[in-house]
């Protein structure tokens, strides 16, 4: 209630901002500064504090330098704002992506102190080391909170179709069409599909399928397309693939949207491939895209066995007593033991024996052929949202996934990730087409991008897509992320059943 009227007043003093005038592409930026501000502030204030009191006039001693850390703490967060600044973290295309305005935060604070530490070294001064260390992670923790807060709020707003850029696709139809379902899919990130451009195609489909956007040009001359653009209010111009542009054609279109204040993006036709695998070499003036081949091998896979250990371990500990609650509930509520085990596959179709909660009867499996023909899942996947076998205390820890809490036993022997695919029954498998193996290139996850993304409401091939998106694009900061929408899908029960 207080979170709704508190956004509710932010709401009202944003939207006469913006009646003033001010242009909300110039106003999200300065959003950001103030909060930017706002931490950095904070972060240098307590490393202050907490270093050498409120009344400390401790100096820097050098034989060119003697300030006290109350300047030098000013100097340093001015510093480190225009740093977040410079680095196009508060650029309005970066504004509520998720982890790539994260990332360029925490980069830009990194080197930030970097700097300091190499600065300190070469002119000889004697920084405290215990103010650094209280200010870089505590500024690191607040920039992202903040950061999420604004991103919370604008995805909030995005999806009731405020401050989104309209974006004119240009390519073929199935290119632009394919494009469109994509970006209409995740509107928070700001694009807003309105028009479309068809160079060298035609106004009519031959076959009567109608694209559901406007079809407002066919024309491969740039200033056709220009004019087109001017009478809509494009403010991206998104070229996909079968465009039947020259490359002098786009070339020109690209100084002409230059000059009118326009975006001009270049989609290739490259499905669910995250940015770390693309790189870009300019080669003979041709901008050559390079996709690197996901491998988690070496480094990666110890780090990521690394993160695992530690992850169950932590959890283990903290969630003791409840799951000695939740076995104590089972028990009374039903016959039968606490846990449930079930033959799973794992890496490279290795079999294994994953741990739950009991949240069935004991003859549930007896009765499971009877109950195919009405389930509530996806073709392959089994899922009954009214499921008769479900016990009083197995419909409360399904319902909040604590039943899957056992499997923190499985990461720490080796047979499952904290985060990864969804761990696959043996019957499944062999249902797999030969793209979906690549599914098991990787342990199986506890949660992963099913989980956080409707669980049991998703369809098979949006289940595989996600799936395989992890497996082809996996990072630490990706798990990170992950973890930490599950407590919101979790908490939000979305899918569970």
């Amino acid at each position: 209630m207080i979170e709704s009227s508190f956004e509710r007043k932010g709401d009202r003093i944003v939207d006469n901002l913006l009646s003033g005038g001010l242009q909300w592409f110039k106003f999200l930026p300065r959003l950001v500064s103030l909060v930017d501000a706002f931490v950095i502030i904070i972060a240098m204030l307590t490393a202050q504090i907490a270093r050498f009191g409120i009344d400390a006039d401790a100096e820097i001693a050098a034989e060119t330098l003697d300030s006290n850390y109350w300047t030098i703490s000013v100097v340093l967060a001015l510093v480190w704002w225009v740093g977040l600044g410079s680095s196009g973290s508060r650029a309005v295309r970066v504004l509520g992506t998720g982890i790539g305005e994260y990332k360029a935060v925490v980069l830009s604070t990194v080197y930030f102190f970097g700097g300091i530490a190499i600065v300190s070294y070469a002119l000889q001064l004697n920084t405290a080391r215990g103010y650094v260390g209280i200010a870089l992670p505590l500024g690191v923790v607040l920039l992202v909170i903040g950061r999420w807060s604004v991103s919370k709020w604008l995805k909030r707003n995005r999806k009731l179709g405020k401050f989104s850029r309209n974006v004119l696709l240009v390519g073929s139809p199935s290119a632009v069409e394919h494009l469109r379902e994509r970006l209409q899919g995740s509107v928070e990130a700001g694009y807003k599909p309105t028009a479309l451009v068809l160079p060298g195609y035609s106004l009519k489909s031959p076959t009567g399928m109608e694209l559901p956007l406007p079809v407002i040009s066919v024309s491969s001359d740039a200033h056709e397309i220009l004019r087109a653009i001017d009478k809509h209010q494009i403010d991206v111009v998104a070229i996909s693939a079968g465009t039947n542009l020259k490359p002098r054609q786009i070339r020109e279109l690209g100084w002409e949207l230059h000059a009118r204040n326009i975006s001009m993006v270049m989609a290739p036709a490259l499905t669910d491939i995250a940015g770390p695998r693309i790189h870009t070499q300019p080669v003979a003036g041709l901008p050559l895209i390079h996709v690197s081949t996901p491998r988690l091998v070496g480094f990666q896979a110890a780090l990521k066995r690394g993160f695992d250990i530690s992850g169950a371990l932590i959890f283990m500990v903290l969630l003791s007593p409840a799951c000695a609650l939740v076995a104590l509930a089972i028990k009374l509520d039903s016959t039968g033991p606490v846990f449930y085990r079930q033959e799973r596959v794992g890496t490279h179709e290795i079999p294994f024996r994953m741990h739950k909660f009991r949240s069935m009867s004991m003859d549930a499996d007896k009765h499971l052929d009877h109950l195919v023909a009405v389930s509530n899942g996806n073709g392959v996947l089994f899922k009954m949202k009214d499921d008769p076998r479900v016990t009083t205390v197995g419909a409360f820890i399904r319902r909040y996934s604590i039943d899957e809490l056992p499997q923190l036993w499985n990461v720490l022997v080796g047979n499952m990730s904290m985060v990864g695919p969804r761990p696959p029954l043996k019957s499944e498998v062999d249902l797999y087409e030969r793209y979906v193996e690549r599914r098991l290139l990787v342990k199986p996850g506890i949660t992963g991008l099913w989980q956080v993304s409707g669980r049991s409401d998703l369809t098979w091939e949006e289940s595989v897509r996600l799936d395989l998106f992890y497996v082809e694009n996996w990072s630490l900061i990706q798990d990170m992320t992950i973890l930490v929408r599950t407590v919101k899908a979790v908490l939000s029960k979305t899918g569970a059943y």
